[in-house]
């Protein structure tokens, strides 16, 4: 496994990245502001030679965001997935530590793979209790306008929030697989993408309640309004966009919502708006 790490420290009393090291097909861009020159946030974007990840591809990721830091991960565009070589299936692992008083918020595009694919992926964050993370993961269906709907052949992502003694905060996985019991298409019918957005710790409280109050209105409205069929009878037609909310860990100190879509753009646009919020934390708005 090709292996990647940054460490970001207080260096001055700003965040600063003081070890950067990536090897091919990983590289970092790490610019040198984002957003008002009074934010205190360290953007880093992950790249791969080549536009993407090939069949059998193995990348790792180690980041380290100190005491008191902030830091952004994310790419330039979505991750693309190659077909699969024979049973070559590609992996990325990522693993994370957060330290106290610390951000990290990991806000890629989404993976989109490529007829027949396999991709694997496994994000493992260490926390301490005053640690925050902002998680987004999601997929599209592939590639539209060559007609690909859910034509890969396997996708799996594991994600898991540990305390420092390894104990689970959070453990999610999410698999899609063509077999037997039908196609991947089969299950997932007219959504086009999935997504995934955690928000753990103190320092995205605010973001919590919102979006909380905001899927709770959003799902209220579009769930009781029926149509009406030509007998006269009511039906509920099917959701453009779903979206679902829970607590979780101590005390709920973190959120989980979960998304599906008939459109990969109505999931940008959800990001954007109910992640508006941390602009002041990360210089500029994700997804804008």
């Amino acid at each position: 496994m090709e292996r990647g790490k940054v460490v970001v420290e207080r260096v001055g009393g700003k965040s600063t990245v003081t070890r950067c090291i990536s090897k091919y097909p990983l590289k970092f861009i790490i610019p040198n502001k984002v957003g008002p020159a009074q934010t205190d946030a360290v953007w880093i974007y992950t790249i791969t030679y080549g536009g993407g990840i090939v069949s059998g591809d193995s990348i790792g990721c180690e980041i380290t965001v100190g005491d008191g830091c902030t830091a952004v991960l994310t790419t330039q565009s979505s991750t693309k997935v190659y077909k699969c070589v024979g049973s070559k299936c590609s992996e990325q692992k990522l693993e994370a530590s957060i330290g106290q008083d610390a951000l990290l918020a990991v806000i890629p595009d989404p993976v989109t793979c490529f007829s027949t694919a396999k991709y694997s992926q496994l994000q493992i964050f260490k926390v301490v209790p005053e640690s925050s993370l902002l998680l987004v993961d999601w997929i599209t269906s592939g590639r539209h306008e060559r007609g690909e709907k859910w034509e890969f052949s396997f996708y799996k992502s594991t994600n898991r929030i540990l305390t420092k003694g390894d104990e689970p905060v959070f453990l999610d996985t999410a698999l899609l697989e063509q077999g037997n019991h039908g196609s991947i298409s089969d299950h997932l019918q007219d959504y086009q993408s999935i997504a995934m957005i955690v928000l753990l710790g103190p320092k995205l409280k605010h973001v919590q309640h919102q979006i909380q109050e905001d899927v709770k209105k959003l799902m209220s409205e579009q769930l009781h309004v029926p149509s009406i069929r030509s007998g006269g009878d009511k039906c509920f037609p099917k959701p453009r966009f779903i979206a679902s909310c829970s607590v979780f860990g101590p005390k709920g100190t973190g959120v989980v919502i979960r998304v599906a879509s008939m459109t990969t753009e109505s999931i940008y646009n959800f990001l954007q708006h109910e992640l508006a919020a941390m602009k002041p934390l990360l210089g500029v708005s994700p997804y804008f």
